[in-house]
């Protein structure tokens, strides 16, 4: 157990310090009354649904209603502007510019690396093995003094495997830094979250979206899950007013809808097994890798006619054959039922076409 984490060794020293932005809604934060300290326009919005008010910057009924669904206390959570916008803190909170490291594990989400970029801040790549799984000898022969932060997709993307647990609890008792783990697709895989081990693991960041079981890309709205005293950080370097209102107005719709998402997840699942049977039927597909998310990472035997050809059909798919361990690969959001039968069609032809040629 890694019992020897101080999270104030871990932030930087002036954030620690920082004296936060206070927003006329810290200062109150009832709903009644005549509010006269923000500077709004008390006399409406030019559209019919009124927007001249600020939102809760904290999200508070939000929080309460999304408590019980993830198990966890609100002073636990930090919604923000996609899981974007916790990945960026995360950085800004730990990392000192041209200083600080994190690692990240290839192939996988590119938000990491691009964030830790724009910060100036070293990054250390450890490949995943070829099964997809945590190289964790050499993660752990790749962590320095300036190392403050590993990140791990699980489900991870663009693979759509689940990573071992053994594997995260080592660099989680092993690493006196923030492990993260990003449970984007954590809906459709049957693996438990790690959110109910957070207790456990006081360097333990979860994180996870509306994006995808809930339908709510568009929104722009994720999730963080860590303990009280980091939540407090993400907080403090956060913008005033990070979800807007019509996102928290949409948020608090969708959460009253748990049985909804919980039957498009289904459906999903179904079609993915359908899309999995059907794609390897095809000559063309070298493998379908199996998959905990919901997406298919398929190797063709030609993946760059493929793409183009499908382009041609109108149907987009995501190129993924110049990524690290993913050579000749595509990977294949699962549609509904119609999309996914034109697909199949598609690829059906792209076959016979490739014989009369």
């Amino acid at each position: 157990m890694n019992n020897s984490f101080d999270l104030n060794s871990v932030i930087r020293p002036h954030i620690l310090t920082l004296a936060p932005y206070s927003s006329a809604r810290d200062e109150y934060t009832g709903h009644a009354g005549i509010f006269l300290d923000a500077n709004e326009n008390p006399h409406g919005s030019v559209t019919e649904a009124h927007y001249n008010r600020y939102p809760d910057p904290y999200q508070a009924e939000i929080k309460a209603k999304l408590s019980p669904i993830k198990n966890i206390s609100t002073n636990r959570i930090f919604l923000g502007n996609g899981s974007d916008e916790p990945i960026d803190l995360l950085i800004r909170a730990t990392c000192t510019p041209e200083k600080d490291h994190v690692i990240i594990l290839p192939p996988t989400y590119g938000m990491y690396e691009v964030s830790a970029s724009i910060h100036n801040v070293q990054i250390d790549k450890v490949s995943l093995t070829t099964d997809y799984q945590i190289d964790v000898d050499a993660v752990l022969k790749a962590i320095t003094p300036d190392t403050k932060i590993i990140w791990v997709c699980t489900p991870n993307n663009p693979t759509g495997n689940v990573m071992q647990d053994s594997a995260i609890e080592t660099l989680l008792n092993n690493f006196n830094g923030l492990v993260v783990v990003d449970e984007a697709y954590v809906d459709f895989t049957d693996s438990a979250s790690w959110i109910g081990r957070l207790d456990a693991f006081p360097n333990l960041v979860v994180l996870q979206t509306f994006s995808k079981a809930w339908g709510l890309a568009g929104l722009r709205a994720g999730m963080c899950f860590a303990s009280a005293e980091l939540i407090k950080i993400l907080n403090k370097i956060k913008s005033p007013y990070n979800i807007s209102l019509p996102a928290q107005r949409a948020l608090l719709e969708g959460l009253s809808a748990v049985e909804k998402k919980d039957e498009m997840v289904k459906e999903i699942l179904k079609e993915r097994a359908y899309l999995r049977t059907m794609l390897e039927n095809l000559s063309l597909v070298n493998k379908v890798f199996p998959s905990d998310a919901n997406f298919l990472l398929v190797q063709f035997d030609d993946a760059k006619s493929v793409m183009a050809y499908l382009i041609d059909e109108a149907i987009i798919v995501r190129d993924r054959s110049r990524v690290h361990l993913c050579e000749g690969c595509l990977r294949i959001t699962v549609g509904t039922k119609e999309e996914n039968e034109l697909l199949v069609e598609s690829l059906k032809k792209f076959k016979q076409n490739s014989v009369i040629a």
